[in-house]
């Protein structure tokens, strides 16, 4: 029997306790600032911050390069011989990643990569459910295990907020007369991948404790999400109420596993400290 390796990158924000306890290979995206290269999961992301409270800008980010990726699934092959690896890959509408590694696959045999067309906690998802798929049948065919994640990948549904107007702002990604219109009436964008693609879905009003709530209700009355297990992100600075709020929500709603998952710096350079997330697949 052949093993049958996991990898994604670290744009998943998956914990590391999961990525250790289930042998998921993590290979890091970049954050670059001060025109420094940081290793995504090597930079606090509290330093993220303090680079926008003293520059008012933001940095930037990028792919995993096809060297990484080469050396990822080589160092893989050194450590577990003779393995099938399925790469389950950040969407390939918000990142040149996923292109990368279709280079870098080149030059090995059994390797199959997969665009989970998803995010932080929604990639997460879909690598959780092929672990689970694995724990559950160690003997599965590869072929069969790809065609089962690839189904589930269009069932895999993020939402999230998030937290700063000014962390969009400074990443050009809204104007500055929708910032001041936003800012002025605590208007905060909901984001969503549609398709693979980083769409803003709807604008709730209110202060982040009535908007997290707001979102969950939406969520759940929209998708049918499998209630075995769902995913709530967020990014340093989201209230401890909130987070215990929205826990409440979830058991209340019959979810049996609660996952709280921190984002990275990657992630976190977009959404801003104070954001929050749900991802879940539907049945």
């Amino acid at each position: 029997m052949r093993r049958i390796i996991l990898s994604t990158e670290s744009g998943a924000d998956l914990p590391e306790t999961l990525a250790n306890k289930h042998d998921v290979q993590v290979v890091p995206m970049h954050v670059i600032m001060d025109n420094q290269d940081y290793l995504d999961g090597h930079l606090p992301v509290l330093e993220i911050y303090d680079f926008y409270d003293r520059t008012k800008k933001i940095p930037s980010t990028s792919a995993t390069n096809v060297h990484e990726y080469h050396e990822l699934f080589k160092k893989i092959r050194e450590d577990f011989p003779d393995s099938i690896i399925i790469h389950v890959g950040y969407t390939s509408k918000a990142s040149a990643s996923f292109q990368n590694a279709l280079i870098a696959a080149e030059d090995f045999q059994d390797l199959y990569l997969i665009d989970a067309l998803n995010v932080t906690g929604g990639l997460t998802a879909v690598v959780m459910y092929a672990v689970h798929l694995l724990e559950k049948e160690p003997t599965i065919d590869h072929a069969l295990l790809i065609e089962k994640i690839e189904a589930k990948i269009p069932k895999s549904r993020l939402a999230f907020i998030p937290g700063s107007l000014d962390f969009l702002k400074a990443g050009g990604r809204v104007s500055n007369l929708a910032y001041l219109g936003g800012a002025l009436l605590k208007i905060k964008p909901c984001i969503e991948l549609v398709e693979g693609k980083l769409v803003s879905t709807r604008k709730y009003r209110g202060d982040m404790t009535s908007v997290a709530e707001k979102l969950m209700r939406d969520y759940l009355n929209q998708y049918e999400i499998d209630r075995n297990q769902i995913y709530l992100m967020y990014s340093i600075g989201l209230s401890e109420n909130i987070k215990q709020r929205m826990t409440e929500i979830a058991q209340e709603n019959g979810f049996e596993n609660i996952t709280w998952i921190q984002a990275g710096a990657m992630i976190s350079t977009h959404s801003g400290p104070g954001g929050f997330g749900i991802a879940g697949l539907e049945v």
